[in-house]
């Protein structure tokens, strides 16, 4: 039985680094290192609960081609359980270009793939009927779920008594409200990063984003602030920002779902949302040490003793 199913967009990601510019013409430039890893807001948060102990089932299309399989058996060797990922013969398997560079910042260049075609009709019901949450990853890149299917996924998930979280993989498009707006009121716990959420609700004020968020339902809002740490804010009680880690950052990507992981995995720990988003915060700190999603988290033990003992920014 799983713990947590991870419904969403499943990417690989080809990551260089350093980067610092495109070299003229066909001439070359040197990186340290280049890595293939598992990506995504569905597939990167399900590698990393189940380097936590989490029992976590995967629901995703990937293309029949060695990318695909790529991430089928990269999953797989991590202990998640790939039985639900479908294998779509049309397209290839989602994936991105990222040139990451010194700061850890990374522009991307990405392939929607077979995330194009994930729908409601992928989900596993009676796999989702057992688990504790729900977790989809990947809105507004999911373009067979976005709008009245998620909202119809989510509801139908809490009316089963299940935990949903739900984080974003966007820019700026002029259509993100329409397309989410009658999830929200289904959503226990909304986890994308603020610069994301302000997208959504239009404006860079922290205060007025988690207000709009709660006035259309969210029951808890968690945004990642970066080096500022983590704003916590149930629906109807005051805002509580968490510290975030000192650490040396290498890169970015797979912080935010890294984060979603350790939260979770507090939850179904036994842990309040406060120590849950420590939790969370430890991990994506810890990935941020290293190249990809995949990087810095070994297991819980790890990531407690991190947590213990690390500095805090400020």
């Amino acid at each position: 039985m799983s713990q947590v199913v991870s419904f969403g967009a499943h990417i690989a990601d080809a990551l260089g680094w350093p980067f610092t510019a495109v070299p003229p013409g066909q001439q070359l430039a040197m990186l340290e290192e280049i890595r293939f890893t598992v990506a995504g807001t569905a597939a990167a948060p399900a590698v990393d609960l189940a380097k936590l102990g989490v029992d976590v089932s995967a629901v995703g299309r990937i293309g029949d081609d060695a990318i695909g399989e790529f991430v089928r058996t990269t999953m797989a060797g991590h202990g998640v359980d790939v039985t639900h990922l479908v294998v779509d013969a049309q397209r290839q398997t989602s994936a991105s270009l990222l040139t990451v560079r010194a700061d850890g910042s990374r522009p991307a260049l990405h392939v929607l793939g077979a995330n194009a075609a994930l729908t409601e009709d992928d989900v596993p019901w009676e796999e989702v009927a057992r688990a504790d949450v729900f977790h989809l990853g990947g809105a507004f890149v999911l373009p067979g779920i976005d709008g009245a299917p998620m909202a119809r996924i989510l509801r139908r998930v809490k009316e089963l008594g299940v935990t949903t979280t739900v984080d974003f993989l966007m820019s700026p498009r002029p259509d993100a409200q329409e397309l989410i707006a009658a999830a929200l009121p289904h959503v226990d716990y909304l986890l994308p990063n603020v610069e994301e959420a302000g997208w959504l609700v239009g404006t860079e004020d922290r205060a007025e984003i988690v207000r709009w968020l709660h006035d259309h339902g969210v029951g808890c809002t968690v945004l990642t602030l970066g080096r500022e740490g983590v704003s916590l804010a149930r629906n109807g009680s005051a805002e509580v920002v968490l510290p975030a880690f000192a650490v040396d950052v290498v890169d970015t990507t797979g912080c935010g779902d890294a984060f979603t992981a350790g939260f979770v995995s507090g939850l179904l720990g036994g842990l309040d949302e406060l120590a849950a988003a420590e939790r969370g915060l430890a991990c994506g700190s810890l990935v941020a040490t290293g190249l990809g999603s995949d990087a810095g988290i070994v297991d819980l033990a790890q990531v407690e003793e991190f947590r213990r003992t690390q500095p805090r920014v400020g």
